[in-house]
């Protein structure tokens, strides 16, 4: 077959599940490919481009995040050539009729909604294809499958899943000719530790959790009998501080880790304190080069940006083999620190749990800091399947011959708990596909009506519902399941917000009427409440740092529910908040007749940071309140911008020309500094 040639002209040997999966791409049809974290999937997706360039055929290559799009694009871009490489996320268009194009998925579910011309496509990877269980955007995946044209081959890669067969006998009903590969196989072999500070001796302890027997690995009992010694009414043994852990680790040969902690502030305060201890776990060539690497790195933004960033107290730790990485970074600070990392000058990460979501950057070590994560409304243990997931960054292919999961020991968690957790396991995949106003909007403009209910009844969420949810994974007490086979279905789902929209004059029975027609153009979770806003004046005859603080109010969600927002900086917005606050109101209740989930109220936390950066506020004089951290103003000011652009073209079809030539200048004036760095590839 012509793909053995790819192989072939490679360094190294394919794994057989790499040879078997790309063979299957070469036959036709579809493929999914469920591994380990770190097996090598990425290598079935650059056999797929292969074959789909040897025959002079387009190829989309599409991720969950911009962060893995501009990883992606930058990895094709070194092997093909920039004029043979595309991408396309919400922040940047760059050679987009280009053979290999790199696209978040939400994208390319919008050029197929669009009518876009898809013949020359042979082939979309779908990276981590594991999200459609997402709950806010997992449908975007199911969108992509059910409606891409049928010539388009699909290269599904997927963390390993429980239930992988049956995704795949989905995928084949929905597609055709499909195969499953799966491999279960970790590269590197994962070792899982036990450690624990020992206040007779002073020490850390590190301790197999697991021991081989003849009948396979076991628990290690000594750890029980260990925890028995109880030393009189102080106890004995306690969770190791992060310092000596380190330290020890150092001593043992297990760095670089990833100290993975389930708060930002923890993240922050403990780099911040091993890097202040005096610990340097680098030498002068090695900083020296992290020094070089970081201006570099960051030498797009502005030196006063920098500043308001603590781009001093970043270096510093950097410099040490230290650093933090978590969502409320900027993305140059993450993106330094992820190459830093995999390129062995920074040794030490403490992050949160976001790093293991398909960035590339695996560890010798693992290190969890406790086995209980913050579900929103409490404090809950994880899950086998995501201990499965964080200790799949230990151990780096073709440089160590064993991963190690370090699992600290707490006196809340009884050793046979822990051991459960630390079992190793594997999540159902369970769909979380719900009709949105837009998706309506969609399929009404592009289908038959009884074409249109086919689809949604190809779903994969009304495949689990029929096969009585086999699909359904563990839930946690108090979180919902939020399953879509509760609502009666997802036609009579569909239908329910068809009258809504009919009622509001959107459609008239299967033709879309020019507010149906504006909807298309808005994909945001509050889709029909944003052109609800255009049609009923509330946006217009703002200035444009008012309309940017109004509009912060569709993008903004708060991490914390004590956090206040500022008051609105002017009266006319205070006004509009109002009446927005009405509409809304109003909105749900019309939701609630129709027996449809209420659509999230509205949050005004970044309206005020919104209107103050729109007016040219510094960025040193706008986060001195510290009321959000930096990467999640970057985050928020660019959704802010892609809203911007939506709305503007809602309001073309709906002759609001007034408000998009204000969005013109708007979004030049908000695209600057550290917020058109966010955009930078």
């Amino acid at each position: 077959m012509r793909v053995h040639r790819f192989f072939e002209s490679l360094p190294f040997t394919p794994d057989p599940f790499q040879v078997l999966a790309a063979e299957a791409v070469e036959r036709g049809g579809s493929v999914v490919v469920t591994a380990p974290t770190g097996a090598g999937k990425t290598l079935v997706a650059e056999a797929a481009v292969h074959l789909s360039l040897e025959r002079r055929r387009r190829v989309f290559y599409t991720t969950p995040l911009k962060a893995l799009s501009n990883q992606k694009y930058r990895d094709f871009v070194d092997a093909y050539g920039p004029d043979r490489v595309g991408l396309l996320t919400g922040d940047n268009t760059i050679n987009n009729g280009a053979p290999i194009v790199v696209m978040t998925t939400e994208v390319l579910r919008n050029m197929i909604y669009a009518g876009t011309d898809l013949a020359a496509v042979e082939t979309v990877v779908l990276d981590e294809v594991h999200y459609l269980q997402d709950r806010f955007r997992g449908a975007v995946w199911e969108e992509v499958i059910i409606h891409a044209p049928r010539h388009i081959g699909l290269v599904c890669l997927s963390a390993t899943v429980a239930n992988a067969d049956e995704f795949t006998e989905w995928l084949r009903a929905r597609r055709g000719r499909t195969e499953l590969v799966i491999e279960d196989h970790r590269p590197v072999r994962l070792e899982r530790w036990w450690a624990v500070w020992d206040r007779y001796s002073k020490e850390v302890h590190v301790l197999p959790l697991f021991v081989d027997t003849a009948g396979g690995l076991r628990p290690n009992r000594s750890i029980t009998r260990l925890l028995s010694r109880r030393g009189g009414r102080r106890r004995r043994f306690g969770t190791p501080k992060r310092l000596e852990l380190v330290e020890h680790l150092a001593f043992l040969n297990m760095l670089p880790a990833i100290y993975f902690v389930f708060s930002r502030i923890g993240c922050d305060e403990a780099a911040s304190r091993v890097a202040g201890t005096g610990i340097r776990l680098t030498d002068e060539s090695e900083q020296e080069e992290i020094r070089r690497r970081a201006e570099a790195g960051t030498a797009h933004i502005d030196w006063s940006d920098l500043r308001a960033l603590g781009y001093g107290r970043w270096l510093a730790a950097l410099e040490k083999g230290v650093a933090a990485h978590h969502a409320g970074l900027v993305p140059a600070f993450k993106e330094v620190t992820e190459q830093l990392f995999c390129d062995g000058l920074v040794k030490l990460v403490f992050a949160t749990e976001t790093l293991a979501l398909g960035i590339n950057m695996p560890a010798r070590t693992v290190v969890l800091d406790r086995l209980s994560k913050f579900t929103g409304e409490g404090h809950e243990l994880m899950l086998p399947g995501e201990f499965t997931q964080l200790s799949g960054r230990a151990g780096r292919r073709g440089i160590d011959s064993v991963g190690h999961g370090v699992v600290l020991h707490s006196p809340y968690v009884p050793f046979e708990r822990m051991v459960s957790i630390a079992d190793l396991g594997s999540h159902p995949l369970r769909s979380s596909f719900r009709p949105t106003y837009n998706m309506v909007v969609n399929l009404i403009a592009n289908y038959p009506r009884r074409q249109a209910e086919r689809l949604l009844e190809a779903s994969f969420a009304e495949f689990q519902r029929r096969r009585g949810g086999r699909g359904r994974s563990p839930t946690r007490r108090g979180v919902p399941s939020h399953d879509p086979a509760a609502t009666g279905g997802l036609v009579s789902r569909f239908h329910r917000a068809r009258r809504l929209l009919e009622d509001r004059g959107y459609v008239d029975g299967w033709t879309l009427r020019p507010p149906g027609e504006a909807l298309r153009k808005v994909y945001n979770e509050m889709d029909f409440l944003l052109v609800e806003a255009i049609r009923t004046g509330i946006l217009a005859d703002l200035t444009p740092p008012e309309l940017a603080a109004s509009v912060s109010a569709f993008i903004y969600e708060p991490r914390r529910e004590s956090d206040s927002p500022e008051p609105w900086p002017t009266d006319r917005l205070e006004r509009r908040w109002g009446s927005l606050m009405a509409l809304w109101d109003a909105h749900a209740s019309a939701e609630k007749a129709h027996r449809l989930p209420a659509t999230r109220p509205p949050e005004a936390g970044f309206g005020y940071l919104a209107y103050a950066w729109a007016r040219d506020l510094d960025l040193e004089v706008l986060l001195e309140e510290e009321t959000l951290d930096p990467g999640d103003f970057v985050r928020n000011a660019r959704q802010l911008l892609d809203v911007l652009r939506q709305i503007r073209d809602a309001a073309e079809v709906l002759g609001v020309g007034r408000l998009g030539r204000v969005i013109g200048p708007l979004h030049a004036g908000m695209d600057r500094g550290v917020v058109a760095a966010g955009g930078v590839v």
